[in-house]
Order: structure tokens, then C-alpha cells, then sequence
């Protein structure tokens, strides 16, 4: 790194941090209505942030939701623009008594941040802001063009955001998108996630006779619809763990060798995992790892099952109804609405008698895929082992960011991931904290990152 942007960081460290744990502060909770003033602050707080370190046309624009903050820097021609995404809400904080020390009171202890929001997403977004000051206030320029979409609802699934994202696609048009929201593979070991599951997700309901019925009387006479339940479930997989619906594999691509090289180069220990979890043995499709099975293949999971007498002791009876709900994860090219459509299609096949069904799709999602060997993504494995003093490794993320798949569809551009969390950093739980030092070592990257893509 340049060493003006270096003593510039160094010295002005003890602010960055000062004015992060003000952001921190901030309880920004989407989900809470009661919290809706607290958005507006956090937003018009980050717009500020925004000015002081030198960006340019800074907005906060309204959505049929929370709003999203916008600046820009295009001062360099004919060089590349990034495009940087992040948000600035935050989980609800409950259980609060969980908690070691109050979660909007944020605290720094043993080179942590604690506090909501810490590593999901503040302190990762932070860095981002203050790589843009530290060129802007010593080099005077950045290498590439940037601009910021700080949105206000990801953590309520990003409700209002595709549709912004359609109506200021031309304000918003880059080369490429890049996103720090979530873990590196672990403590030291910095990762570029380069896949992304989408998100199918759905409830069956089974009604029987009009009411509970005395098995005793009733029986062997009519469907039980726990039974009928039961054996639909279990018409969707087989004993290999193989998802049973025809064309559910449509669009899944074989993994190459080279993949499957880089998933056992993470050395992952799965004793250790299933001592950690609990269970005898980790367990799912036949013919690949459990780093495999959680990242690039797509699965069928029930959620939750439910019907008939939940209480203390026997109550024999027929119930009247029963339902799940079930989940699916995709990989590739796979849609989530086609899968749906599949999924139906099965179900009316393997209807069982004497009942009547209905299905509701619940949740969707595309799954997002970059290769490997993008420019943009090989730019940034640079970056990090600059950053971080050792080569990353190439993850995909078993979990679903549906806004990913929007974003590179609607704009028409690569989304390149890079994360500064660690796994352990309690996301979505009390004692959210964020390590400090991956907030140095992140910005350090960064500024290595923006003069990699830089044309010559």
C-alpha cells in the first residue's frame, strides 16, 4: 500500500473507530416499526459519512420502504466503476438478557467491537467508506470510479430494492459490483465466495375428514392425513439422499475437478463437525463431501411438520389435518419458479387418496454463480494476499442473498464478494462483535483492490 494512505490510516485510526461505534449506535432495526426513526438517523448518519469522506452527489432516496443512501465519485476516465453494496439495518437484538454488554452501547474489548450491526454489516461497510477518505484525503483521486447503494432493509429480505434497482439502473450502472456482508472461511484464512444457493421455499397443507375422529371408531376407514403427509415427504428422496422429483436437477451443473480440488483443499475436518453438532455421523447425497452438499448442491429440507395431538400422553385419534413446511436450496442455473412448478407437478402424481392438498410457495431466489477465473475475481485474490499476507481460498456459501442474483441480473454485472467477518462473530445472535483487526486488514485490501482493477 501507498504510505501516504498508510499513515494516513494509522493516524487516523482511533476516529475511524470512534465514529464506527457511533454508527453501531445507532439502533437501526428494519424489522420494528417502532425503530423507523432510528432508520431515518442511520441513514441521513451514513449520508454524512458519506460527504466528509469526499463522495459526491450523496442522496438519501426514498423506496416504498427504508431508504437508500447513494454517493459517487467518477472522476477517472476511462477506468473502471465499482459499484459498492451494503446496508445499514440490523437484527433485532432479543434475547436481550444474552447479551454480556448492551447492544447499542457498543464497547471494544480484547480487539473486538461489540454491539448489533458490528460484523453485519456496519464495520464491513465502514471499511469501504473509509478507503474512499483515505485516497480522497491524501492522493486527492481514487484508481477506479465509485459509487455506493447503501440499502436499509436487507435484513427483512430486501423488499423494496429490486425495484429501485430497476428504476435507477442508469444511475446506478457499473463494471462491477462489489459486496463485504459476511464470513471469510475462517480466523486468518481470507475466501472469495463465488456462489451463492437461491431459495425455494413453500408449505403443504393435507386436510382429511371435518374434524379429529376417534382412531378407535374411524381408523383404518378413512385417510389420516399425518400418514398421507408422511408418505409424500418420503416420496421426494430417495435412500442415497437423491431428490426423488423429476427435472429437480435441471440446470445443476457437475462440479469439475478442479472444484472439487478446491473444496478439499479447505481440509475440512468432518469428525469434527459432527462431534461439534453432535451426531453420529454427517449424512446426505451419496457421492459427495458435506462442504459439497451445504454449497453446490441443491437439497430438499423439511423445516417443520405438524398435525394431529401435541400434548402430554396418547390421545388416539385420526386427525383431521397436517402440514409442513419445506425448504429448498438451489444451485446453478436452477429457478426457483420452475422448481416450484416441479414440485407441484410431483405432488399431484403422488397425491395420496382420500385427501385433499394444497401447496403455497412461500419464499424465492435465484442462486448466483461467478467463475473462479473472472478477472475481477482473480484481481481480488491479489488484493487479499496483499491485504492479508496469504492467498485466499474459493468458497461458495451454503446460505441464500437473493439481492445478489438482482443486482448482477438488472445491472449486468459481475458481483465479486468480499467478506472480512469471521464465522464466529455471532451474526444474528447477542454478542455480535466484529475483530479489529480484520477491519485494518480489510481496508488495507480494499486499497489494493481499487489500484488492481485500474487499466493501464
Amino acid at each position: 500500500m501507498d504510505q501516504t494512505l498508510q499513515t494516513y490510516l494509522t493516524n487516523q485510526r482511533e476516529r475511524h473507530l470512534a465514529e464506527l461505534i457511533d454508527f453501531v449506535r445507532i439502533p437501526s432495526i428494519s424489522a420494528s416499526t417502532e425503530h423507523k426513526p432510528d432508520m431515518i438517523r442511520a441513514a441521513e448518519w451514513l449520508a454524512d459519512a458519506l460527504r466528509k469522506a469526499g463522495l459526491e452527489n450523496v442522496e438519501v432516496l426514498p423506496t416504498a420502504g427504508h431508504p437508500v443512501v447513494y454517493g459517487d465519485w467518477l472522476h477517472a476516465p476511462g477506468q473502471p466503476t465499482a459499484l459498492i453494496y451494503g446496508h445499514y439495518d440490523v437484527q433485532p437484538a432479543d434475547p436481550l438478557e444474552q447479551w454480556n454488554t448492551p447492544p447499542f452501547e457498543p464497547v471494544i474489548q480484547d480487539g473486538k467491537l461489540y454491539g448489533r450491526g458490528a460484523t453485519d454489516d456496519k464495520a464491513q461497510l465502514f471499511t469501504h467508506v473509509k478507503t474512499v477518505e483515505a485516497y480522497l484525503q491524501t492522493v486527492g483521486k481514487l484508481p477506479v470510479n465509485v459509487k455506493f447503494c447503501i440499502e436499509g432493509e436487507e435484513e427483512i429480505a430486501s423488499p423494496s430494492l429490486p425495484a429501485f434497482l430497476q428504476a435507477q439502473a442508469e444511475r446506478l450502472k457499473a463494471d462491477a459490483i462489489v459486496i463485504s456482508d459476511g464470513p471469510m472461511h475462517d480466523e486468518g484464512v481470507p475466501s472469495i465466495c463465488y456462489g451463492l444457493r437461491g431459495l425455494c421455499g413453500f408449505q403443504i397443507d393435507i386436510q382429511g375428514a371435518k374434524n379429529d375422529l376417534h382412531s378407535g371408531l374411524y381408523g383404518g376407514g378413512v385417510a389420516n392425513p399425518a400418514i398421507a403427509l408422511v408418505d409424500l415427504l418420503a416420496s421426494m428422496r430417495d435412500a442415497d439422499g437423491h431428490i426423488t422429483i423429476d427435472g429437480f436437477y435441471d440446470g445443476v451443473n457437475e462440479l469439475s475437478e478442479a472444484e472439487r480440488a478446491a473444496f478439499r483443499e479447505l481440509q475440512f475436518d468432518d469428525a469434527k463437525q459432527a462431534r461439534e453438532l453432535k451426531v453420529p455421523e454427517l449424512t446426505g447425497e451419496r457421492g459427495f463431501s458435506f462442504l459439497e452438499r451445504t454449497t453446490a448442491r441443491p437439497t430438499l429440507e423439511i423445516n417443520g411438520i405438524y398435525g394431529g395431538y401435541q400434548g402430554e400422553g396418547l390421545k388416539p385419534i385420526v386427525p383431521s389435518a397436517a402440514s409442513a413446511k419445506i425448504s429448498c436450496r438451489l444451485v446453478d442455473n436452477q429457478d426457483p419458479d420452475q422448481i416450484m412448478k416441479r414440485i407441484e407437478a410431483h405432488i399431484e402424481k403422488h397425491k395420496p387418496a382420500g385427501v385433499t392438498i394444497k401447496v403455497q410457495q412461500t419464499h424465492r431466489g435465484k442462486p448466483f454463480y461467478i467463475s473462479p477465473e473472472h478477472p475481477y475475481i482473480r484481481a481480488a485474490a491479489r488484493s487479499y494476499e496483499a491485504g492479508f499476507g496469504k492467498n485466499p481460498v474459493y468458497i461458495r456459501s451454503g446460505g441464500s442473498i437473493p439481492i445478489v442474483e438482482v443486482f448482477s441480473r438488472v445491472l449486468g454485472a459481475p458481483v465479486v464478494m468480499m467478506d472480512f467477518g469471521l464465522p464466529g462473530e455471532n451474526m444474528h445472535a447477542p454478542n455480535e462483535h466484529f475483530h479489529l483487526e480484520n477491519f485494518d486488514k480489510g481496508i488495507a485490501t480494499l486499497c489494493y483492490y481499487w489500484q488492481e482493477l485500474r487499466r493501464d
